[in-house]
């Protein structure tokens, strides 16, 4: 593509610093913002980030061929001979150029927002539209499920190369709907810019990325860009009205002139009539335009029944069936790591895996299996270094009002002392049990259940390491929690025990 083509987006005007001239017989092969992935023809984003910034690597891009140089105000351009721009925010010119360079995306595309919930939306939501026959995909935390892959990730919302050239490949591969997660990072960072939504989704609002956001009104303002900004006119914004930020969104989407279906018990678009706990599974009645359906839904926790009303109502929204959309709510696997069930002790004490980092998520799910339990909830879970500090003395506090047993371990201590990182959680933690090995307190928790009990391994979901200094160590909740099991005379999920 001609570099010209490229830059239509860009208004260069006394705004904005750069020269192109030359611009016209430049052809693009490539778009980076890492230096060392420049060759011949590529565009490079120089961006400031939080550590770094990108500008001073302008001269080894330039000397590696970089054909244009995308930058910030303040960026020493002097000495450039080829052509650049600098703006007061290149990343959002940096997603468009992306969006034009690869062009092709699948024709429905949605994104969820909010705190906790946004990778079991995406994945439900994907598995709706299979359901009802079409080509779907789902990118977020835990990577990219689509029909032909399922490939791992780490970053909620793709920086903005990575993402389309990714919706290009999940188009050419015959995908027709993909649905996404927006995080606060994505939404503020720009990365989903360039994105043809068709609708978009909220389901809570909590603590999180304090260490990112200045403060909770900005977190929330990070949000509403989905609905202010990114969606058209008329798109469908599909609300959980059961959370206390929920008002405040529904307000946000209305003056962005969205169409506003709100889920959950409020909910008027899907409203959530009646919820019974029956062993590991909930009878949900739910009605939709007068009529009501009563379903099975297969997976625990309150929580999940209102991830799967926000999904189905997004699949509604962008053309499903209402009653095939919500008779695929008994059919739903949840996302990895996401209360997911890993196994059974000797005595049938069921023991999960869930991501719940943050207060509100590991509130959530600690609530959530209070109704299966007869005995006691046993909780093992730890902080994560370089973080959010305050939300850890919060988190040892609703872990010990929640849970019976606690133990608080380690989890991505990364370069802060994880003895202190313990110490901060067990201010809160009042009565808690600390061992800082986090095999040991996964063992030591698998050994004491009895019958009625359960435990919930929390933190770490599907991640595969333990990051300790700059280090990603090999550790896996799952694969621990199956050899004490083993050791234990448990089983693992799916091996006999239903």
């Amino acid at each position: 593509m001609k570099l010209n083509a490229l830059l239509d987006i860009i208004k260069l005007d006394d705004k904005n610093v750069g020269n192109i001239k030359g611009a016209d017989g430049v052809e693009i092969i490539g778009i980076t913002a890492n230096s060392r992935e420049v060759k011949s023809g590529f565009v490079f984003a120089a961006l400031k980030g939080v550590a770094v910034d990108g500008a001073k690597y302008i001269p080894s891009a330039v000397k590696a061929g970089a054909s244009f140089i995308l930058t910030h105000k303040g960026a020493d351009v002097s000495a450039l001979t080829i052509p650049y721009i600098a703006l007061d925010d290149p990343r959002e010119a940096l997603a468009l150029i992306c969006a034009k360079y690869y062009g092709a995306q699948p024709e429905t595309m949605i994104a969820v927002t909010g705190t906790a919930g946004k990778t079991s939306i995406a994945a439900f939501v994907r598995q709706i539209w299979a359901t009802c026959g079409k080509p779907s995909a789902s990118i977020g935390t835990t990577g990219v499920v689509s029909p032909t892959r399922n490939d791992y990730g780490s970053l909620t919302t793709p920086d903005p190369v990575s993402l389309h050239k990714l919706l290009k490949e999940l188009h050419d591969e015959g995908v027709t709907h993909g649905a996404m997660e927006a995080s606060s990072h994505g939404l503020d960072q720009h990365r989903l810019d360039g994105v043809k939504l068709a609708a978009g989704g909220f389901i809570n609002l909590g603590r999180d990325h304090m260490d990112y956001h200045s403060t909770v009104e900005h977190y929330f303002n990070s949000k509403m860009r989905l609905f202010n900004e990114l969606l058209p006119k008329g798109a469908p914004a599909v609300i959980c009205a059961d959370d206390e930020w929920s008002d405040k969104c529904i307000a946000v989407a209305k003056e962005a002139g969205l169409e506003v279906l709100t889920t959950g018990h409020k909910g008027a678009f899907l409203s959530l009539k009646r919820l019974e706990h029956e062993r590991f599974k909930q009878i949900a009645e739910i009605q939709h335009k007068n009529v009501t359906y009563r379903i099975e839904f297969p997976l625990a926790g309150d929580f999940q029944m209102s991830n799967a009303l926000v999904a189905c109502g997004l699949a509604i929204a962008t053309g499903a069936d209402a009653g095939q959309a919500i008779k695929a709510l008994e059919k739903l696997k949840g996302a990895p790591g996401r209360l997911e069930l890993v196994g059974y002790s000797k005595d049938q004490g069921p023991c999960y895996v869930d991501y719940a980092h943050k207060p509100e998520a590991l509130e959530h799910v600690l609530q959530s299996l209070r109704p299966f339990t007869s005995g006691k909830v046993y909780c093992v879970f730890g902080c994560g270094g370089d973080r959010d500090a305050g939300k850890r003395e919060i988190m040892g506090e609703i872990a010990t009002r929640l849970g019976d047993v606690v133990i608080v371990t380690d989890d991505n201590p990364r370069t802060e002392n994880a003895e202190e990182i313990r110490r901060q959680v067990m201010v809160g933690a009042v009565g808690a049990i600390e061992i800082g090995d986090r095999e040991d307190a996964i063992f030591h928790c698998v050994n004491e259940l009895q019958k009625g009990d359960c435990l919930v391994v929390a933190g770490k979901g599907h991640e595969p390491g333990q990051i300790v200094g700059d280090k990603v160590l090999p550790f896996s909740d799952h694969e621990v929690i199956r050899r004490a099991l083993s050791e234990n005379g448990g089983s693992s999920y799916g091996e006999g025990i239903a």
